[in-house]
């Protein structure tokens, strides 16, 4: 299979494939989907970033048979985000079919209203393992008509310690099912999943020689981080950073430390509301907020692809953790750098998990002391979505033709269920925001919102 084309799919799959950019196939996606249109069991192993996805999902929405009232297939994911980003990719696939339902089930958000939504009806389930098992303890949630289990990130999923809980939700589905399980890397307790839910599975690798050629890896001796890291920020100058720290306290006080030296700064750790949590990934990834200050959550699932640089201010405590962080840059073929700041204890354990590394002093670096990361846009959230019909093409129409917004001066424009979302350049974000709320939107009047 060297495209799309030589699958056996119907015409407006392939038609919506490629009206969503996707022609040749990625090698895990070469080599998973013919064996999954089979109905055979898979274990793949691909890296983060390698379309591992579209993978799974096409074949899924491929079988989904209409007028389901149960859901068909169950997706379990390590994170809120992956979750979302899972499912948005499966909305997408799923365009070309009248009334595919996919929910979203995870911690953090109202568990009353993922009940209403699974009384309506799912094609597709996907969640994390606890609030999975939160669902299925309480009978909200029926399973009996699961054709298809997927377990993607499952060695995120054992280092979280959800073995058992995968386990306790498969051992209720159906016996005859497909099952797929997908992992970046391949650890050894992995056996304790792959035994039990798959039968005779086919096992795929894919070895991405190409991603560890793309980024460049530096490690640099240092005495006081916060230093370091503006000092590392002011030397390559990104556009977008991402910093991971291991602790959510630590992600509190490096961004408050660089929020008051005059840079913006979004934050991501575990204790945000899910809403929150969406927010601050779009001020980051719309460049409202250009450094992403997150702990090892944001390591799985995010999916950006313009991210220069990934700065590990605290050592990862395992090999595989600095895989999937370092993976967040040098995305969709391009270059990418990751830079590891290391005291006398992060060289320790630098070198337990990374031998090969050589480090450097941080003086060796030049910064300008005049570079502070500042988001050039500002973000608007607009009180109204998909379930209110509102499409970008209505913003992007009241911004220009009603306010008299420069095309030129707007950013990226997200929408949502209930909310929307756009990037204004901040020279004219007071007259877009003034214009959006004294105006309407599709002649319906709508609350605004600055996001700061």
């Amino acid at each position: 299979m060297t495209s799309f084309k030589d699958l056996s799919i119907p015409s407006d799959a392939l038609e919506n494939l490629t009206s969503l950019g996707y022609q040749h196939p990625t090698p895990i996606q070469e080599k998973a989907i013919p064996q999954i249109l089979e109905q055979k069991d898979l274990i793949a192993q691909a890296k983060t970033g390698s379309g591992k996805t579209l993978a799974f999902a096409l074949p899924l929405i491929l079988k989904l048979k209409d007028n389901e009232h149960f859901p068909q297939a169950l997706i379990i994911v390590p994170t809120r985000e992956l979750c979302e980003q899972i499912a948005g990719q499966c909305k997408e696939l799923a365009r070309y079919k009248p009334d595919v339902k996919v929910i979203t089930l995870y911690g953090g958000t109202s568990l009353t209203q993922q009940v209403t939504s699974l009384e309506k009806g799912a094609d597709i389930i996907v969640g994390t393992p606890g609030r999975l098992l939160d669902h299925f303890s309480r009978e909200t949630i029926h399973l009996g008509e699961i054709k298809t289990l997927i377990l993607d990130e499952a060695d995120r999923m054992l280092d979280m310690g959800f073995a058992d809980d995968i386990l306790k939700i498969v051992s209720n589905l159906p016996k005859q099912r497909q099952s797929l399980l997908f992992s970046a890397t391949y650890p050894e307790n992995i056996d304790k999943l792959t035994k039990i839910i798959l039968k005779n599975p086919i096992e795929i690798k894919i070895e991405n020689q190409e991603k560890k050629v793309a980024i460049e890896e530096q490690v640099y001796r240092v005495d006081n981080k916060d230093k370091a890291l503006i000092a590392t920020l002011q030397h390559y100058q990104p556009s977008l950073a991402l910093v991971f720290c291991n602790t959510k306290v630590k992600t509190t006080e490096v961004s408050e430390m660089l929020h008051e030296k005059g840079f913006d700064v979004a934050t991501l750790n575990g204790d945000l509301e899910q809403y929150e949590r969406q927010e601050m990934l779009l001020q980051f990834a719309n460049g409202s907020l250009p450094i992403l200050i997150a702990t090892d959550l944001a390591a799985r699932g995010l999916d950006i692809e313009a991210i220069d640089i990934v700065i590990n201010y605290d050592t990862p405590m395992k090999a595989e953790d600095y895989t999937h962080r370092i993976g967040r840059t040098g995305r969709a073929d391009k270059s990418g750098l990751a830079v590891t700041l290391c005291d006398e204890y992060g060289l320790k354990k630098l070198s337990e998990i990374k031998p090969n590394l050589q480090s450097k002093d941080i003086n060796t670096l030049t910064p300008n002391k005049n570079f502070y990361l500042q988001g050039s846009v500002a973000t608007l959230c607009i009180d109204g979505g998909k379930k209110k019909k509102i499409r970008a093409g209505d913003i992007l129409g009241t911004l220009c033709k009603d306010i008299g917004i420069d095309n030129k001066h707007i950013g990226k424009i997200n929408i949502f269920d209930k909310n929307s979302y756009v990037a204004i350049d901040k020279s004219v974000i007071k007259k877009a925001y003034n214009g959006l709320k004294s105006g309407k939107i599709k002649n319906k009047n709508v609350r605004i919102w600055w996001l700061d």
